[in-house]
């Protein structure tokens, strides 16, 4: 486990500039949220920087958010097409547009403070690391082990929480805060941001009757991804195993040689003593294992992992980052997930659009669906089975692809005397 005082923050107190303030505000998206907020803090950016900045620098001098600033309205948002229950349903926060910029200003400077040795691992809002590192790290991982040895196998245990952010203990993310060396007039302003908040609910027109709350990072808010992956980085690897983070998304990797599973499953063990001691629950139910194993041997058994007494589900894939991990390490699922999605995208271009627009919406919309992970898809490929064509190719496979899709798009126009547009063809 990491130590600490060994990775500290330098302690220094955040001083907001007007230069800071009139930045982030003419960077203001006025699309993202209803109301004349972010028009006329874009517009009017260098009148009110110098009267925010002393706003913004008296809140951190003080370590008081105004309650004005908190104020957030949750809306339910579904996590699925056809919801069932309430767990099926993600409680998303809209704060003011003005906090939000406060709020970038705050995650700015403590992501600039990170040191580099903290939870190295953990691959969210750190410089230069992105969902395409964490994926790298987890196959080269793999595929090292499975090198060393003709025996080896890899498991792979998906965690889920149940309301990661809704359950964090503000008193004790400011203690850990202190100990990575956070200045003490930050940390009071953290603590005082995430206590007290008023909020309501929103479904529809409706709207329930303000309550205050005093847990938990509210989701939505700019600071919560950041606050959390802080809340977690000393949950880090106590024996061989290795524990890939990007924000809540948590991979525990057993490198298992000689049907040795001890210390992947103290691995577990550990993993559960740390939620209880952080107030985080393990949702068993959507927590999954994978085992990548390219032995030819059928008889090998491998050990079930038990979570709080219930049976964690073994599965063949699984869809990790926006990417398709199965337990042969081919591509052949991903692939065709890209190629429906950049086909979906190409059918509402020609529903909606004129043939002088589709290339520019085309390039920002097909060619990124397929492009997806690609630089993975080169460098691996399936154990155990002879390489598809994707497993070789695979940047080759999306250019075959995008040609595809632009035949069919200019060979399904419509013409200037048809009324309806045909559906584009299949690939």
């Amino acid at each position: 486990m990491l130590n600490p005082i060994s990775i500290s923050i330098e302690q220094r107190p955040l001083i907001i500039t007007e230069s800071d303030v009139r930045r982030v505000f003419k960077r203001v998206n006025t699309r993202k949220a209803a109301g004349p907020d972010g028009r006329v803090l874009k517009a009017c950016a260098d009148q009110l920087a110098p009267v925010f900045t002393d706003i913004f620098n008296l809140s951190l001098t003080l370590g008081i958010v105004p309650s004005s600033f908190k104020q957030s309205t949750i809306v339910p948002v579904p996590k699925k097409p056809r919801p069932s229950s309430l767990n099926d349903y993600r409680p998303v926060a809209f704060t003011s547009v003005v906090m939000k910029c406060f709020e970038k200003l705050v995650r700015d400077f403590i992501t600039s403070s990170l040191p580099a040795s903290m939870d190295p691992l953990q691959f969210a809002y750190r410089h230069n690391c992105s969902i395409v590192d964490a994926i790298a790290h987890l196959l080269h991982t793999t595929l090292t082990h499975l090198d060393k040895g003709r025996g080896n196998y890899v498991k792979m245990l998906f965690v889920d929480y149940s309301s990661a952010f809704n359950t964090i203990i503000p008193s004790l993310l400011t203690t850990k805060l202190e100990d990575l060396g956070l200045h003490t007039s930050l940390c009071d302003w953290i603590s005082n941001f995430l206590t007290d908040r008023p909020q309501s609910v929103r479904v529809g027109d409706c709207a329930s009757s303000t309550l205050t709350l005093s847990t938990g990072a509210p989701q939505g808010c700019v600071l919560s991804p950041l606050l959390y992956s802080l809340y977690t980085y000393d949950f880090t690897a106590t024996s061989s195993s290795i524990i890939v983070k990007f924000a809540d998304d948590t991979v525990v990797m057993g490198l298992i040689s000689d049907n040795n599973e001890r210390a992947y499953l103290e691995e577990i063990i550990h993993l559960e003593n740390w939620c209880q001691e952080n107030n985080l629950l393990l949702n068993v139910s959507k927590t999954k294992e994978l085992i990548v194993d390219c032995s030819k041997k059928q008889e090998r058994q491998y050990q079930p992992v038990m979570i709080n007494g219930t049976t964690v589900e073994r599965v063949d894939s699984f869809r990790y980052l926006g990417v398709h991990i199965l337990q042969d390490l081919s591509w052949s699922r991903h692939t065709n997930s890209l190629a429906k999605k950049a086909r979906q995208h190409l059918y509402h271009l020609t529903r909606c659009l004129s043939t002088s627009d589709c290339p520019p919406r085309y390039c920002g919309t097909s060619t990124p669906a397929l492009s997806r992970a690609s630089s993975q898809g080169t460098s691996q490929s399936g154990l155990g089975t002879a390489p598809s064509r994707t497993d070789k190719h695979s940047k080759g496979w999306c250019a075959q692809q995008s040609a595809s899709l632009i035949r069919n798009f200019l060979t399904c126009r419509p013409s200037t005397t048809s009324g309806a547009r045909p559906r584009p063809g299949g690939l």
